[in-house]
């Protein structure tokens, strides 16, 4: 099968080639798919589990790419509850072979049956943007009706979600990101856009729950925003300094199949839209890890497989 290997962590992105590979081992209780769409994090070279195993050995060449929706090609002994042909989504696990190939070994409990009438492409863009908005703003963020919601990066992957389902809370959503990112983030239900260019973060003024995605200076600065009893979540890296009386949280997505089946039937009922960027064919997913590499809102999705 083809797919993209990573062998060698210095060389980052220049070392993504499309190559022939194995065909994956289902291993007790996996299940193979068949991938037709694949997401991936830019900076999952960077992550420990792309060159390692649980036990930390070097598991090079790996393949990136952690989101896929495809169709189940092969059951290992002792999976149930899917079937051979079944249409399916999910997040693979982190330490091992991931998305960006034609085939794929991912764990049954991870995968989600996925409806006829929800296109692979856009199944793809789910599991991590959905799962971490999700995870940050209700079991991490604690968000209830009539709080003020701030949200980093409101246009991207992870944001133009998390601003939805915000929303769909009973929320005041803030939020932010370029100029360009304006009227996305307003029509998908934030009641005011903040301009990290050209406009002041901290004229804000005080709110509930900042969701950080971005890290760095912004990170620190969010954390005065954040009033008595607030809770700053961030999924871009621990934070340095908490709030004044109250919660930071650094967390890393976890699977999550029933969630799963909740979002994906919010896509369906028109609940929640998932922008997808670029589709990009499998040759041209590792000029894409680039850190020069095109930015879009939405999610890069590489189509593997036409149905």
């Amino acid at each position: 099968m083809k797919a993209v290997i990573a062998r060698d962590r210095a060389a980052g992105a220049a070392g993504l080639s499309l190559t022939d590979m194995p065909y994956p081992h289902a291993a007790e209780n996996d299940v193979v798919v068949r991938v037709h769409a694949a997401g991936f994090t830019r900076g999952e070279l960077t992550w420990p589990g792309t060159w390692s195993d649980r036990a930390g050995r070097d598991r090079t060449p790996s393949v990136p790419g952690h989101e896929l929706s495809g169709v189940v090609a092969g059951l290992g002994y002792g999976t149930t509850g899917l079937t051979v042909g079944q249409r399916v989504f999910g997040l693979a696990d982190w330490t091992r072979n991931g998305s960006l190939a034609e085939y794929a070994s991912v764990e049954a409990r991870n995968l989600t049956p996925l409806p006829a009438d929800v296109d692979h492409t856009v199944a793809a863009a789910l599991p991590i943007s959905g799962l971490t908005a999700w995870q940050g703003l209700f079991e991490h963020g604690r968000v209830t009706a009539g709080q003020t919601v701030l949200i980093h990066g409101a246009a991207g992957g992870v944001g133009s979600i998390a601003v939805q389902l915000a929303r769909e809370a009973g929320a005041r959503v803030i939020g932010t990101g370029r100029a360009a990112d304006r009227d996305t983030a307003l029509g998908l239900g934030a009641d005011t856009f903040v301009d990290l260019q050209n406009d002041r973060l901290e004229d804000v003024g005080e709110v509930d729950l900042v969701f950080d995605v971005l890290g760095g200076d912004l990170l620190e600065r969010s954390t005065a925003l954040v009033r008595a009893g607030g809770t700053l979540v961030t999924i871009a890296e621990p934070p340095a300094v908490r709030p004044d009386d109250g919660r930071a949280v650094f967390f890393v997505v976890e699977a999550d199949r029933l969630r799963l089946a909740d979002l994906v039937q919010r896509v369906r009922d028109g609940r929640l839209k998932v922008l997808v960027g670029d589709v990009l064919p499998l040759s041209g997913a590792p000029a894409a890890f680039s850190p020069d590499g095109r930015r879009t809102r939405g999610k890069t999705i590489v189509r593997v497989t036409e149905d």
